[in-house]
């Protein structure tokens, strides 16, 4: 096998992310054939050996990955661990004989799919900024959100932090006095994003759920619940992030459009 970055190997084979590992490796805790490695530094999974504050790591060749969907209940925090013994989204999938590890995040009061792999490549396309994927949110907010709202939202809005956030797709779903159901798509993902958004606003997030990301659709999978992702499934989402990243690449020639007139549309299921 050709020599890979040590952060691309250990990221790969599922043991840290590759953010976590060139942490790691810029703390001077990884080895590979007993020697320290830096950030650019390359090792062939094939013969050599790499080894973490001392603890020689095992390199699968030829490996058979996992990947499945979860619906993640409101309560659950989405992390591989917790320093406060609160719940989090392993305890659902702990019978699962692999070291999986989230694609993403979905706050503790939000719900829905989320996606889980120990694939490290695969968590790398899907999050990196270039390849986001569309993700798909059904968003309950009060009180009842105006147009001019909606307009804000769409077109990108400050968040608390200074930053702006991209354009994105919001549908209103249901309208009624006192509260509003939208659907929103987004193709970045900031921490606790539409909570933030909403709020930028003047709007109150009752409930958020995802409900698809690219292709993938939550479906009627239940709370709790988590099942395999079909082959098909994984090859579109791979298709749809790489077809993501080349977009990006690619020079912008024509504004984007603002967004039409918002009409409720009628309530689905």
């Amino acid at each position: 096998m050709a020599e890979q970055r040590v952060q691309k190997v250990l990221a790969d084979q599922g043991i840290c992310s590759r953010r976590e590992a060139e942490r790691l490796i810029a703390a001077g805790k990884v080895k590979v054939n007993g020697h320290p490695v830096g950030l650019g530094d390359k090792m062939d999974p094939d013969y050599d050996k790499v080894a973490i504050d001392g603890q020689t790591v095992r390199i699968v060749r030829k490996r058979q990955y996992t990947y499945i969907m979860l619906h993640k209940p409101r309560g659950f925090l989405t992390t591989r661990s917790d320093d406060r013994g609160r719940k989090t989204v392993m305890d659902l999938v702990s019978d699962v004989p692999a070291m999986l590890r989230p694609v993403g995040r979905l706050d503790k009061d939000s719900e829905g799919l989320l996606l889980m792999t120990d694939d490290g490549a695969f968590i790398n396309l899907l999050t990196h900024p270039s390849g986001g994927v569309g993700k798909l949110y059904r968003v309950t907010v009060n009180p009842r959100a105006t147009e001019e709202q909606i307009i804000q939202m769409s077109s990108g809005v400050v968040l608390d932090d200074g930053v702006k956030t991209q354009p994105c797709v919001i549908h209103v779903v249901v309208d009624e006095p006192g509260r509003t159901v939208l659907e929103i798509t987004l193709h970045e993902g900031r921490n606790r994003q539409i909570r933030r958004m909403c709020s930028a606003v003047g709007l109150q997030v009752v409930r958020l759920r995802r409900t698809a990301e690219g292709p993938v659709k939550l479906g009627m999978l239940q709370p709790g619940e988590y099942r395999e992702l079909k082959k098909s499934e994984i090859n579109a989402l791979r298709n749809a992030a790489q077809h993501k990243s080349r977009s990006s690449e690619a020079p912008t020639r024509t504004a984007p459009r603002r967004p039409g007139p918002l009409r409720p549309r009628k309530e689905q299921g």
